[in-house]
């Protein structure tokens, strides 16, 4: 099974010297590579690679700018100058972090874990089409980052242009309209409850009946969601009730 990569890094050098260092692993094959973000994002989009190894300190955009700008994340590793403690400060669950200059062994193990992880997501099929549940999204909130599995996420709310993305105990915003999300998402998992809610229908604790014909549902992250009466016939159907 051949991987596609793509560096990203404002050096030549440091890109040149990870290129040779990828030879030893065949079944890596590097197609592209970028000295910036903003050519980062045009070739992931056209060339839709498996792996990124991306610099986060650039020039105009950072490393994580860049993977903000992603509709869907692909696996990243992070080679970087950044020690370890200032990592730490972002909530960023990528592959691996190399540092620079990047230690062969270091490499080896990263390679092993994005191995891993790609058998791991072999039984989702291809990434094409809707997001599926396994596909993981990068937000990004101010300072902070994170990597999100969709199945993670058990709501997004609507807040004018922007989408509050309800996951663990964090509520971070996107620029992302509902509408925009709708079209992306998958149906089959993410229920447009009303005008401002879309719900992950895993995380569904409780259903009762609400006003005027329409359904009151308690996610296990504790929101009550009213699905509005145009949608509650959808919704039973979904359902099977």
């Amino acid at each position: 099974m051949s991987l596609k990569a793509i560096i990203i890094d404002d050096e030549r050098l440091a890109r040149t010297e990870l290129k040779k260092m990828l030879q030893d692993y065949p079944d890596i094959n590097v197609i592209d590579e970028a000295a910036n973000a903003e050519e980062g994002i045009e070739k992931i989009e056209m060339q839709n690679p498996d792996i990124i190894f991306l610099d986060i300190q650039m020039p105009g955009k950072t490393g994580f700018d860049l993977l903000a700008s992603l509709e869907r994340a692909p696996h990243v590793i992070f080679t970087t100058a950044y020690d370890e403690y200032a990592l730490k400060a972002f909530d960023v669950n990528a592959l691996d972090y190399l540092l620079k200059p990047i230690e062969p062994k270091r490499l080896a193990d990263a390679v092993h874990k994005l191995h891993d992880e790609i058998s791991r997501e072999k039984d989702h099929g291809s990434n094409r089409g809707p997001l599926t549940e396994a596909d993981q999204v990068f937000v990004k909130d101010g300072e902070r980052c994170w990597f999100v599995k969709l199945s993670e996420i058990r709501l997004f709310e609507s807040v004018g242009n922007y989408a509050k993305v309800y996951f663990g105990t964090n509520k971070p915003l996107i620029l992302k309209s509902l509408n925009a999300l709708e079209e992306r998402l998958d149906d089959h998992v993410f229920f447009r409850a009303n005008r401002k809610h879309i719900i992950n229908l895993r995380w569904i604790e409780k259903i009762e009946p609400y006003f005027n014909g329409g359904l009151l549902v308690e996610l296990k992250g504790g929101e009550k969601i009213e699905v509005s009466r145009r949608q509650t016939v959808k919704f039973k159907e979904m359902m099977s009730f």
